[in-house]
């Protein structure tokens, strides 16, 4: 795999870390900006480096068991996000409000969270073998 493809592969995988610090940043009072702007991309980078190395070395030895079915399991996987996803749209939205501070359990719940396409796109590179 060329290295323009894993650039844009990267990129893409780091769309959704950014419109989530970008979310966060916005709620958070001006003077915690600064702060958390730098805690969010620690978390955030930590994860997105982490993910794909763990779903690459899963991958590498379960391939064999669910290389038939991995078609299927990507499907349920994207239909159940997708349903969410309608869910949390229906639901009222709320009035905005300013907090002070985000909670550790809160900033690491949203790195994993946004990493977790990059722990798919490992598995994906176990099954064709790129070299990491």
């Amino acid at each position: 795999m060329d290295f323009i493809t894993i650039l844009f592969i990267g990129i893409g995988l780091a769309m959704d870390a950014s419109a989530v610090s970008l979310a966060k940043g916005m709620s958070l009072d001006k003077d915690q900006v600064k702060k958390y702007a730098f805690i969010l991309a620690l978390a955030f980078g930590f994860f997105q480096a982490l993910m794909p190395a763990i779903g690459y070395y899963a991958g590498s030895h379960f391939a064999e068991y669910i290389q038939s079915i991995d078609h299927w399991i990507a499907f349920i996987l994207l239909s159940l996000i997708g349903i969410n996803m309608i869910c949390e749209g229906k639901e009222e939205k709320e009035d905005e409000v300013k907090i002070h501070s985000i909670p550790f359990k809160d900033i690491l719940l949203l790195a994993i969270a946004t990493s977790i396409d990059a722990l798919a796109v490992g598995v994906s590179f176990a099954f064709l073998k790129v070299n990491l």
